[in-house]
């Protein structure tokens, strides 16, 4: 497995990271194209990388803008079009180096899932596939309004204002040595503003709200004891969005399904639908 790293700009100057991580197979079935969730980075979907690999798929991920070892103010986005444009470009620097014609596919976790989901709806790429992996479409806790109004005042005013994400390490993983690696990367943080908290939540309930216009494969995967985004909104985009999406719900995994104990089957489970995706190119 090569693993090589490269640098791209974005539309508004910053230099983001990108990872690659290439199959050995000498026919490789497509590329998987990775956003990550708030607060991580790339870096740590290695073992997801490895599996894909072994099956024949090309591996790449970034680092989001103020996230890892991308430039830009820890936690925070101008506004939810930068995140979008980002991808975009991410994609084409994808296909250029790969340089392999194969099928492309995005895959988006947590934050994420968000941010593919609505690319898939405002931007209509030409893609041969989407997974989302618990998509926070809804929060699994309602945010008191009192904090929700603050939010919101500050996102106009003071956008950039950083805050604590606040969120629940150990509702990550079942798996204690994935919790204790995350607290103990000294690449994840805790930040968020004001407006990427806000373009979250409104992204969200973009996603829920126009659900009726998907129209790619979409693989959509979550856990039914995540504390952190919603399951049960993953099923109502499921029912509004209609046969092109694939529903697997993992019953009482944690956030990062991909992560938990019984990973492996959820891994498999990826790679078994893009198998079929591929096939129908």
């Amino acid at each position: 497995m090569e693993n090589l790293t490269f640098n791209f700009s974005t539309n508004d100057g910053l230099t983001l990271l990108g990872r690659i991580w290439q199959t050995p197979s000498p026919k490789p079935k497509g590329v998987v194209n990775l956003v990550h969730g708030l607060g991580e980075h790339s870096g740590r979907y290695a073992d997801v990388a490895k599996m894909m690999n072994q099956a024949g798929y090309h591996f790449a991920g970034f680092d989001l803008r103020g996230h890892g070892l991308s430039e830009g103010k820890r936690g925070h986005s101008p506004g939810f079009d930068y995140l979008l444009d980002d991808v975009s470009i991410f994609l084409d620097q994808s296909r250029l180096i790969i340089g392999d014609p194969c099928p492309q596919f995005l895959y988006g976790h947590s934050l994420g899932g968000c941010i593919v989901i609505n690319y898939g709806l405002r931007r209509s790429p030409t893609l041969a596939g989407v997974i989302a992996t618990a998509p926070p479409l809804r929060l699994s806790f309602a945010p008191p309004k009192i904090k929700l109004s603050f939010g919101k005042i500050m996102s106009a005013l003071f956008p950039s204002l950083v805050m604590r994400n606040e969120l629940e390490q150990e509702a990550l993983s079942r798996d204690k040595a994935i919790v204790k690696a995350y607290q103990d990367d000294v690449l994840v943080h805790d930040r968020i503003s004001a407006r990427l908290a806000i373009d979250l939540i409104e992204g969200g309930q973009y996603g829920l709200d126009h659900a009726g216009d998907w129209g790619l494969p979409l693989l959509l995967m979550h856990g039914t004891g995540d504390r952190i985004s919603a399951s049960d909104a993953s099923e109502e985009f499921a029912q509004k969005a209609g046969e092109k999406v694939f529903l697997e719900l993992w019953e009482d995994y944690y956030h990062e399904i991909h992560n938990d104990l019984g990973k492996e089957k959820v891994l498999q489970k990826m790679i078994d639908w893009l198998d079929v995706q591929t096939r129908q190119v």
